[in-house]
């Protein structure tokens, strides 16, 4: 086995200074009043990028990280966890010219780091309008809109089952891009806009749900989704066979686990991706993804793919696992070839296992990365609330189809990035407060 590399080591690390000046002064301040800026446009925050550059530019990075704020409350954690690739640096026009793309997420993170470093304030905050909201889900949507509505004037409960705030940035995101920082500077600001955090709260009942809810003006549900989608395989129970949302949490609560020479990952989407990627890092030295469709049909970012490419993980695609072996500890994974058959009702084709094609590959370590449960309970404790392939369904607002309760980030797209989930809460947010004014 190689000597592992420190697990946590960023895969972006912070600019100095001098190197951010010089970055920012690349940007052309392309847009304007009738033609924003393409990397603006890609930004589904919203945040005016040309702009936050060009105060960069001139030395401000202070006036540049309150315009990302303004549209962003989650805008250093997002400077590390975006998919810039296809976002705002995928749209920088100097890149179709032949040049490399600002480096849009990391002078987002310089300025934005520098903002916190002051101990500043975000946003500054109205005064108290007499109503509460509460908010289920101390992720990235749930957070955005705590805030969004805090500083409008409304008092706003946050519960979540977690002893920290984050959800799956702080829990399921590979290490190498975010641990924990900067998710407590993140906390201190909406709790100096008066947000309330009861962390540690588990909800398991819609009576529960009513009890916490029962005298809000309105709800945001934050609640991402469930657990590892459960497919079983006959040896599940073997050492060295894990889910891939505790696998992660391991690593980034300090108990990373033992992964041997030789790990398996099963699935083909990001984060499958970060968990072969941790794998590289934790020492192995074979990591083989294990996907049933082809490369083109993976649903991880092209990138990401090229990027795991590069560091030495595997691809073994057009197969899938039967079922691991050994005694106590795992061995094997035993695998079979596919064929791609008609389409299914995703419009993908359907994988078809290929008779006689059986095989197994040496492993010590295999984590099984499919997806994610549905939060399927909540339609039996909201009364109008409905799910369309687990998904929750929403208005162009946000809202559900119980006007007290709105929805936002993965409950609703079945699992997206967190600048979506960003974007999802800014909208509750702005629709809840509509309302409540209207009511006034």
């Amino acid at each position: 086995m190689t000597q592992p590399k420190l697990e946590f080591e960023e895969l972006r690390p912070p600019l100095e200074p001098a190197e951010a000046l010089v970055e920012a002064d690349r940007c052309l301040e392309c847009g304007g009043p009738h033609a924003p800026a393409p990397c603006a446009v890609a930004c589904p925050a919203g945040v005016d990028v040309a702009r936050f550059i060009a105060q960069i530019a001139d030395g401000e990075p202070g006036a540049a990280a309150a315009t990302i704020f303004e549209e962003n409350f989650l805008g250093a954690t997002c400077a590390r966890v975006c998919p810039v690739e296809v976002l705002c640096e995928g749209a920088c026009v100097l890149e179709h010219e032949g040049a490399p793309p600002i480096a849009i997420g990391a002078l987002q993170r310089y300025a934005t780091d520098w903002f916190f470093e002051q101990n500043n304030a975000i946003r500054a905050k109205a005064p108290a309008n007499g109503r509460h909201v509460v908010v289920i889900g101390a992720g990235p949507s749930g957070l955005t809109c705590a805030g969004e509505l805090a500083a409008r004037g409304y008092g706003v409960t946050v519960y979540d089952e977690r002893e920290e705030v984050g959800g799956l940035v702080r829990y399921a995101i590979a290490p190498y891009r975010q641990v924990r920082d900067p998710l407590p500077d993140e906390e201190r600001a909406l709790t100096e806009l008066g947000v309330e955090l009861q962390l540690g709260t588990r909800i398991e009942s819609r009576g529960q749900l009513e009890a916490l809810t029962e005298g809000a003006d309105a709800v945001f549900l934050g609640v991402g989704l469930g657990a590892d989608t459960q497919i079983s395989y006959p040896g599940d129970h073997l050492h060295g066979v894990w889910e891939s949302l505790p696998f992660i949490e391991a690593i980034k609560t300090g108990r990373p686990p033992s992964v041997g020479s030789r790990v398996v990952v099963i699935g083909g989407g990001n984060t499958a991706i970060d968990v072969a990627r941790e794998a590289v890092r934790l020492g192995a030295d074979e990591v083989t993804m294990l996907y049933r469709r082809t490369e083109s049909e993976m649903p991880a970012y092209p990138h990401e793919i090229e990027e795991a490419r590069e560091e030495g993980v595997g691809f073994h695609l057009l197969a899938a696992p039967v079922a691991f072996l050994g005694e106590s500890l795992l061995v094997d994974v035993e695998c079979i070839e596919m064929t791609l058959g008609e389409p299914d009702e995703s419009g993908r084709r359907r994988p078809v296992p290929r008779e006689g094609s059986r095989f197994t590959i040496p492993a010590d370590t295999a984590v099984k990365a499919i997806g994610q449960e549905p939060r399927s309970e909540l339609a039996a404790w909201v009364d109008g609330l409905e799910l369309e392939r687990g998904k929750v369904e929403v208005d162009g607002d946000g809202r559900t189809g119980n006007r007290k309760f709105f929805c936002g980030g993965d409950a609703i797209n079945g699992g997206a990035s967190v600048v979506e989930a960003v974007r999802d809460g800014k909208r509750a947010a702005a629709a809840i407060d509509r309302e409540l004014r209207c009511r006034s």
